[in-house]
């Protein structure tokens, strides 16, 4: 059965682009275009598209604007067009946390090697749609009172889908929270944005990784996007991170395996670990490597992932402890790294 999808954009020649490029998937069938908000909101009502493509800059309506009542009247599956530059980052972030399946970079568009995701992309986003609905309430916070073990970590990977779900699970981490270091796959342009997103909306300092930067309590740390891997490296109080160029791992760069490995290495039973939402495999081998060291090791449940592919090889190799819903996953890793 063919993924129906509507094209969303301004621009008739990038309608036509978006239009060729998804056609080289016989599994995906574009049912119409629309140049606006009104237009997008007339075809979704007619056709009921299992996906939409969205631009978020439309004259009118902007595509935020049209994401967020869409995500609230009739939720349905959306892949946006953006430019990936800083204030696109912004706009980017904004749609990823409203409930965008996830952002594609207009000009890959025009790279043959980088057009092709776009197609897998809407696929992928297609078999979320029955698993749509409101977010969860936030989690709650330890009481006042928490005291983070001595030398003890968090590590988190995350992927499609992950920033909701790292909102909604630091913003249950209290002030004084362990040292947290983070790979959430997402372009070079986004994760300064994303970090400055965390950090105004969280108990806890959240920047960007610096190599280097002492693991303190209270401070979580995000991967940077690009070309490096973060590790953690040194040993009890004296872990920092450590930003290594090198080729991809599990297919990604950051990569959620290369960061569980060092975790491993460096912290063992001392660290508790989390895998979140996301497409492929990346982090399984890595919280397996950090199981067998110690660590206890949560994977996110089916029900409450965007997409259930890195937390589910995790689950089938035997690397998770314990699959938990978002909401009680950070209660969990809190509680296994209190005092």
């Amino acid at each position: 059965m063919s993924v129906r999808t509507l094209v969303v954009d301004d621009s008739l020649t990038m309608q036509a682009l978006i239009r060729r490029t998804l056609s080289v998937d016989p599994a995906i069938e574009v049912v119409g275009t629309a140049a606006s908000a009104e237009e997008a909101r007339a075809k979704i009502k007619e056709l009921d598209p299992d996906v939409v493509t969205l631009d978020i800059e439309m004259p009118g309506m902007n595509g935020l604007d049209f994401l967020e009542r869409l995500m609230r009247l009739r939720p349905t599956p959306v892949v946006m067009l953006s430019t990936l530059t800083s204030d696109g980052a912004e706009a980017s972030i904004a749609a990823l946390e409203l409930g965008a399946f996830e952002c594609f970079d207009k000009l890959a568009l025009r790279r043959e090697g980088e057009a092709i995701r776009l197609p897998a992309l809407v696929r992928a986003a297609s078999g979320t749609r029955r698993r749509l609905a409101p977010l969860p309430p936030k989690s709650e916070p330890l009481d006042g009172n928490y005291q983070p073990r001595e030398n003890s970590l968090i590590a988190v990977g995350a992927s499609t889908g992950g920033v909701e779900a790292l909102i909604e699970l630091l913003t249950g981490f209290p002030a004084n929270c362990p040292p947290t270091v983070i790979v959430q796959h997402m372009p070079a342009s986004f994760t300064a944005s994303f970090a400055a997103r965390l950090d105004r909306l969280c108990r806890p300092s959240v920047e960007e990784a610096r190599a280097g930067a002492p693991l303190q309590v209270g401070k979580v740390y995000l991967a940077p996007g690009g070309d490096r891997h973060l590790e953690v490296a040194g040993s009890g109080g004296k872990r920092h991170c450590r930003l290594l160029q090198g080729p991809k791992v599990s297919g990604h760069q950051p990569s959620v395996d290369t960061l569980f490995h060092s975790v491993a290495r460096c912290a063992g039973a001392d660290a508790v670990g989390a895998l979140l939402t996301g497409m492929g495999a990346d982090g399984a081998e890595g919280m397996l490597a950090m199981r067998t060291t110690g660590s206890v090791t949560i994977g996110q449940d089916e029900a409450t992932s965007v997409v259930y592919g890195m937390p589910a090889v995790a689950h089938r190799i035997g690397a998770v402890v314990q699959q938990l819903p978002l909401r009680r996953i950070a209660p969990r890793l809190l509680q296994e790294c209190r005092a």
